[in-house]
């Protein structure tokens, strides 16, 4: 409607446009917890006659005009010197909508609606809930959210941060200038909201928050769900538009019982598995890497795909794990829905994706959750609990309502919005021992004296339960490196703890150290391999070969083999066979496939130049027939949690480093046997668990492989002759550092 000519509100004897003087004091000072109850459209009656009071405020403003949704135009007038201006609308009734227009001494004008005649965006349950901490869906109502309201479309904002004197949003949108938007304080919650009309998707924000004792704190929003890099780590409003297309995954995913499926992982770090040389070396991005990614993972069989931390970070050399925007995918690799396409091209070929989660520590950048609202907000105070001393960070308190608010909503956030598939929680052992790291009085015990971390379990326990409810057929792993009992028990079962899986750390490290022993000292380390079979069952485990194992003057794998090149690419050949064969689901690193000389490097492409070397040919097409021979063997995942599903057939000939055993699921069974030293072993017996004819599904040193092609007994059939408590047994030839493969002929 076409504004007709301004006029001055009515002249009236008292002036309720007037605030009390604490109030202006406050208001000017930009310390009025709750600017609505001055600001904004009010009712209010002067001489007998009713109405509404229209406040507004600017510090630079010399005029301002208030446009009525009938175009009439009201002169509002100055009431304090400083910049608050107001007038009386005789006879107008609330609700009122109106815009208004400042006006400043250089001539330029600012038009707008009025982000003070607007109700709260959250609501008393909304706020109780989180103060109680049992809000599963916080992200749809604390940080920034695009709403239409009235009719007017604009942003919402709110945050936590109860013992601030004063919140403001500030942004791009008005200049960095904190005095214009203080937002309300949601009562004792401890929440401050404001919705801004006019602002929209792309836009900076950050928090501005006037501590207790005055000093001022320019924060990121800990729930923005996108972030701008370093150095300014603003956070950014997003309004997603993607249109998923992996209903079938999301569908038949609600079905699965990934502890009795086929699960091999491939861990990814996406800002290094491959870069753009011709573009300054930079990364891909989300949709770059989706296809070539997806491609490269069937080829080998991979089901999962790991993905170290994609929330937001500001130091890469962290490699994503000292995070500083939780709920918001980097913006190295795009923006949140081009992640949403990488899940998505994954779903559509069949892979899940699982994302590490940070839950256990976080970094003190000023800009991010350290001290938010000047207080120990999200960390504990006392520093026997506050700082983790190994890597500097900072411990959450998981003894806080809000804060469990805050990281339950975040597991779930990722599963719901992004389709992830599961979470692999790092560094579980750091949440579950309050010493863990310290020494003597470093450390402050529980409430009955001892060093578990109660309110870490609780929250374990809750995110586990929450996820197998809430989320059917997704995953949580636990990179848990004690011997805390019950990692993968049921909540249900005393003392369990929920995860689906552990990371087998034991079995890593103990098959890490027998593979560099030089094989001629192995026969006095064979417990290193076998042991692990002795608790395999305590767990639902992850035979796990990660980053961890690559990095920081550990080697690569390869270069952790002892012998000459031939010798390191057929142990790593027959290390890769085991971890394959043996009970468990498993797990590898990027670039295990191309057998790099030099350690895992963040901020380089992986050593792709070195997979047509002729050694690496081979070692590739034995992970592709490893992975094929694994999703193709029931006996080899199905039967996982059941002690039944493996038997050593013999374990003890230390003497020859060679052990063999079964896997087994019903009907279905193979036979693996690993000589593990470079001595072939002709007229070689084991005890045979069926009765007949077996054939050769793999030989590690196949001249295809890049073995050394040792010639095996065409026929393969048991005989009479008793061994390993078996009535039967087979005659081998065993090749020379390689496993071997067998499945009984029907």
């Amino acid at each position: 409607m076409k504004a007709v000519k301004t006029r001055k509100a009515k002249t009236v004897k008292s002036d309720p446009a007037r605030i009390s003087r604490s109030d202006w004091e406050r208001l000017r000072a930009i310390e009025l917890s709750e600017p609505h109850s001055v600001l904004g459209a009010h009712p209010a009656s002067a001489d007998g006659c009713e109405g509404v009071v229209v406040r507004a405020f600017h510090p630079n403003a010399v005029g301002v005009e208030c446009i009525l949704g009938d175009g009439r135009v009201i002169d509002l007038q100055q009431v304090e010197e400083g910049g608050l201006y107001g007038a009386f609308l005789p006879e107008a009734v609330l609700p009122l909508t109106y815009r208004l227009r400042f006006q400043f001494a250089d001539g330029n004008v600012w038009e707008c609606d009025d982000p003070y005649r607007f109700l709260p965006t959250l609501g008393e349950v909304d706020l109780h809930l989180f103060n109680e901490g049992n809000h599963r869906r916080i992200w749809r109502k604390l940080g920034s959210r695009i709403l239409r309201i009235d009719g007017v479309d604009g942003v919402a904002f709110a945050v936590w941060a109860p013992s601030a004197r004063r919140v403001s949003v500030t942004g791009d949108f008005c200049g960095w200038d904190g005095r214009l938007f203080p937002m309300r304080q949601m009562g004792s919650s401890g929440v401050f909201e404001l919705f801004i009309p006019g602002l929209r998707s792309g836009m900076l924000y950050k928090y501005e928050i006037k501590t207790a004792d005055g000093a001022i704190r320019l924060k990121s929003d800990p729930y923005a769900q996108f972030m701008e890099g370093p150095p300014g780590n603003a956070s950014r409003v997003f309004e997603s538009s993607y249109s998923w297309v992996d209903e079938t995954w999301m569908t038949s995913r609600k079905e699965r019982d990934w502890t009795r499926e086929p699960m091999s992982i491939y861990e990814v770090h996406l800002g290094s598995w491959a870069r753009v040389p011709e573009e300054g070396n930079r990364p891909l991005t989300y949709r770059e890497i989706a296809p070539r990614l997806v491609e490269h993972m069937k080829r080998f069989g991979f089901t999962h795909v790991e993905l170290l931390p994609v929330a937001e970070h500001p130091l890469g050399a962290s490699w994503g794990y000292q995070v500083t925007g939780y709920y918001a995918p980097t913006w190295r690799y795009g923006d949140p829905d081009d992640f949403r396409y990488l899940v998505d091209v994954c779903h559509q070929n069949g892979i899940g994706v699982i994302l590490d989660w940070v839950p256990a520590h976080f970094p003190k950048d000023d800009f991010a959750l350290r001290r938010f609202d000047g207080t120990a907000l999200y960390e504990h105070d006392d520093p026997r609990r506050a700082e983790h001393p190994d890597w500097g960070t900072l411990i959450f308190n998981y003894d806080r309502n809000e804060v469990r608010t805050f990281l339950i909503s975040n597991a779930l956030y990722w599963l719901k919005e992004f389709h992830l598939d599961g979470l692999r929680v790092d560094a579980v052992a750091s949440m579950l021992y309050l010493d863990y790291g310290r020494d003597g009085e470093e450390w402050l015990p529980n409430y009955c004296g001892g060093k578990e971390n109660v309110g870490a379990l609780e929250l374990l326990r809750t995110v586990n339960e929450a996820v197998r409810t809430e989320c059917p057929g997704c995953v949580t792993i636990a990179e848990e490196s004690t011997s805390w009992s019950g990692v993968t028990r049921p909540v249900s079962v005393a003392g369990g703890l929920g995860f689906t899986f552990k990371w087998n750390m034991g079995w890593m490290h103990d098959s890490l150290l027998y593979f560099s022993k030089d094989p001629i000292h192995r026969r006095y380390h064979q417990n290193d391999l076998t042991f692990a079979m002795l608790y395999e069952h305590s767990e639902r485990f992850i035979n796990a070969i990660s980053h961890d194992e690559v990095v920081h003057g550990k080697r690569s794998l390869l270069e952790k083999m002892p012998g000459d090149p031939w010798q390191k690419f057929a142990n790593l050949r027959a290390l890769l066979a085991y971890q394959y064969t043996r009970p468990g689901k498993q797990l590898l690193v990027m670039g295990t496939e191309i057998a790099p000389y030099s350690e895992w490097y963040y901020a380089v492409s992986l050593d792709w130049h070195l997979a047509d070397d002729p050694m690496r040919i081979g070692l590739a097409r034995w992970l592709e027939d490893l992975g094929r021979v694994y999703l193709e063997s029931p006996a080899l995942w199905r039967g996982d949690p059941d002690p039944e599903s493996f038997a050593w057939i013999d374990c003890n000939d230390y003497n020859n480093s060679v052990v063999s055993y079964r896997r087994q699921s019903g009907d279905e069974m193979l036979i693996v046997v690993l000589n593990l030293t470079p001595v072939p072993r002709e007229d070689y017996r084991i005890g045979s668990p069926h009765r007949g004819s077996y054939r050769y599904l793999l030989s590690g040193d196949d001249p295809a492989y890049a073995g050394s092609g040792y010639p095996l007994r065409h026929s393969l059939h048991t005989d009479d002759v008793g061994m390993h408590g078996y009535p039967q047994s087979l005659n081998l030839t065993l090749p020379p550092l390689a496993a071997l493969i067998l499945q009984p002929v029907c």
